[in-house]
C-alpha cells in the first residue's frame, strides 16, 4: 500500500451505548484495542482523529422509534468509550442520524483541514459506517476501511458492509498493519 496523504480517522459510535449499553454488542468490545492502536498511531502523526457520534434528543429523533432510546445527548451513554482515550486534538462531530455528514459540520471540518481520504472505523459497518462512507464518497473523499477497527452486529453483518462499500464506493478493507504502515 502506498503512503496515505491527507487522510482523516473518523470514528464511528465507539460510544458506551453502542459497546456495552443500550445497544451492546460483543462484536464492537472486539475492535476496540485494534481501534485504540490505530488512533494512538494517527495521533503520533498529526492525523486528525474525528469522532462522528450519535447524540440524539429523546423523544424527537426518528433512530429512536426503530432502536429505542441509546446515546441521548448529554448522558453517559452517548460518550465516547473511554478505552480510545478522546484527546484535546481530536474532534468531535454530534450527529442525529446514521450519517456522520448529515446536517453536521463534518464536511466543512474535513476541508478546512484538508482531508482528501476518510479511513473509516467504528460501528456498524451495514449502517452508521456505511451512511457516512456513502455521503463522504458523494462529497468526493476517498474512502478507506480500517478492517480491525469496524464491525457490525453479526459477521454477516459486517462482510456485507465491507462488500458495499468495496462494490459502491471503492473503498479498499485494509489492515491496521497496513495503514499504519501508509499513514
Amino acid at each position: 500500500m502506498e503512503k496515505i496523504q491527507n487522510a482523516a480517522i473518523l470514528v464511528v459510535d465507539m460510544l458506551n451505548d453502542f459497546v456495552t449499553g443500550a445497544l451492546a454488542c460483543d462484536r464492537g468490545k472486539a475492535i476496540v484495542p485494534a481501534t485504540a492502536q490505530l488512533l494512538e498511531a494517527a495521533r503520533k502523526k498529526n492525523i486528525p482523529v474525528i469522532f462522528c457520534n450519535d447524540a440524539h434528543i429523546k423523544g424527537i429523533d426518528r433512530e429512536l422509534k426503530l432502536w429505542g432510546d441509546h446515546a441521548i445527548a448529554g448522558t453517559k451513554g452517548a460518550e465516547v468509550i473511554t478505552e480510545l482515550g478522546l484527546c484535546e486534538q481530536d474532534y468531535v462531530v454530534p450527529k442525529r442520524r446514521y450519517s456522520g455528514f448529515f446536517q453536521t459540520s463534518l464536511d466543512i471540518l474535513l476541508k478546512e483541514l484538508g482531508v482528501q481520504t476518510v479511513i473509516m472505523t467504528g460501528l456498524h459497518a451495514h449502517m452508521c459506517v456505511r451512511h457516512t462512507s456513502a455521503d463522504a464518497y458523494c462529497l468526493g473523499y476517498n474512502v478507506i476501511v480500517a478492517k480491525e477497527a469496524t464491525d457490525s452486529f453479526t459477521e454477516e453483518d459486517y462482510l456485507n458492509g465491507l462488500a458495499y462499500l468495496k462494490t459502491c464506493y471503492g473503498a479498499d478493507a485494509c489492515s491496521n498493519e497496513e495503514l499504519i504502515a501508509a499513514l
